[in-house]
């Protein structure tokens, strides 16, 4: 996207995220919302996960908890999109695509875009933070997690 001032970083015209039918990741969007970042982790066997899921990956037992983390990780890989997926991204490239672990919860990975200039260096393990965006006049309202690095605060 463009490296101007703007309060979102994505432009409008995306497919507005919700939760499935079933409600499964719905605690995840509604933590966004508050500016939280919740993960599954068992309330058995402790084992943290990411995408959520009705049963443990490790025990198999149902429901695992979610659980608030603080939304700071490292690089595990990324890419810098020149050729995005959906039309409404067609005039807002390049973008950064990273892969971010997190040590501290299990080091469960999620994908996000990298905030910053598209062009800029990246390096597999530099620290990054997560940055909430809300899209509160959406229908219905929504919000996303980006990431940016530690070093930009």
């Amino acid at each position: 996207m463009s490296s101007n001032r703007r309060l979102t970083y994505l432009p409008d015209g995306l497919p507005i995220p919700v939760a499935e039918p079933d409600g499964l990741s719905a605690p995840y969007w509604a933590g966004l919302r508050r500016n939280r970042l919740m993960v599954q982790r068992c309330g058995h066997c402790t084992t943290w996960q990411f995408g959520p899921e009705w049963i443990c990956h490790r025990c198999y037992a149902f429901d695992p908890e979610w659980t608030e983390i603080d939304p700071q990780g490292r690089i595990f890989s990324w890419e810098r999109v020149w050729h995005p997926s959906h039309p409404v991204l067609k005039q807002h490239g390049p973008y950064l695509a990273v892969l971010v672990e997190i040590p501290h919860a299990g080091s469960v990975r999620m994908v996000g875009n990298l905030l910053g200039d598209p062009m800029q260096n990246i390096s597999i393990g530099a620290q990054v933070e997560g940055v909430f965006e809300h899209h509160l006049s959406s229908d219905p309202p929504y919000s996303l997690l980006h990431w940016r690095l530690s070093s930009a605060l």
